[in-house]
Order: structure tokens, then C-alpha cells, then sequence
């Protein structure tokens, strides 16, 4: 199987989920949210850090639910940015 190499908005908004997710995570180890999540330390490390930027949806949710996080906001900080004309 080959991977399409991923475009820099995709980077990009796994930069910015990121660092959703370290900001709401704030003192908490990575290692608490990821049970609660149910998830490994390694696949928090990974998105956090934009070494995966486009996990799944069930896998964002998750980290949403650990996080006290609604996904629309999720969602608006993801949306591609508009352009001012």
C-alpha cells in the first residue's frame, strides 16, 4: 500500500490539533489523558508532537472526551482558513 504524501494544509492542521491538545492537556500527563482516552501514551506523543496529523475521527473524539474538549471547536480550529477578499 502507498501513502499520498500529505499536503502542508494537512500538516498544518496536524500542527494545530497538536497544539489543541497540549494546551487543553495543560499539567496533566500525557499518560492520564491517554488512558482515559483509551488510547497509548505513544499515539497522544505522536499527534501532539504533528508526527501523525490526521488521526482518525474516532481517535480525535476520544482525546476530545478525555480532554472535556467539544469537537466543534475541534472542528473550527481545523476548518481550512477563509480568505479575506
Amino acid at each position: 500500500m502507498v501513502r499520498i504524501p500529505l499536503t502542508s494544509t494537512e500538516r498544518e492542521r496536524g500542527r494545530r490539533l497538536g497544539q489543541l491538545l497540549r494546551d487543553a492537556r495543560g499539567e496533566e500527563s500525557m499518560v492520564e489523558i491517554a488512558a482515559r482516552a483509551g488510547l497509548s501514551a505513544e499515539t497522544v506523543r505522536k499527534i501532539e508532537t504533528g508526527r501523525a496529523p490526521t488521526p482518525s475521527f474516532f481517535t480525535i473524539a476520544a482525546l476530545a472526551g478525555a480532554l472535556n474538549i467539544s469537537l466543534d471547536s475541534i472542528n473550527e480550529l481545523l476548518a481550512p482558513q477563509s480568505r479575506s477578499a
